[in-house]
């Protein structure tokens, strides 16, 4: 899990898709965090990503980096707890502008039951369980 961590913060962003009925969603992320053993995201709960992961909370996410690939696939399980927003927003401070652990729109999803896998056009695939 420690690899997939450091390969989503070295890339800085990554691509999150979710999907809402049948149509498939992707945006930028930015917020990747480790806390008590898992790996973390954060979003608001107003937002349209954050309602898609409640009703499905199946996920993929993508990203790149000096020519290797990640490809991610799990579940993401909401950590209502207020120490896990705020060990994420501690983690990335530029958040704390537009988010507070106690706002009621903060929101963390670890990964559940995860497969990543690093891709690269020069070496066999990675692939890491967690």
């Amino acid at each position: 899990m420690e690899k997939v961590f450091q390969f989503l913060k070295d890339a800085e962003i990554y691509y999150l898709a979710t999907v809402e009925g049948d149509q498939p969603r992707v945006r930028p992320f930015g917020t990747v965090h480790i806390f008590e053993g898992k790996l973390y995201i954060q979003t608001g709960k107003v937002k349209d990503v954050s309602k898609q992961i409640m009703a499905n909370g199946k996920v993929e996410i993508c990203a790149m980096k000096e020519g290797d690939w990640i490809r991610v696939a799990g579940t993401l399980v909401e950590d209502d707890r207020t120490e896990a927003r705020q060990s994420m927003l501690d983690a990335y401070p530029s958040l704390q502008n537009m988010y507070a652990a106690d706002d009621g729109n903060t929101q963390v999803f670890y990964l559940e039951n995860a497969t990543a896998t690093i891709s690269s056009f020069t070496h066999e695939p990675e692939v890491i369980k967690f």
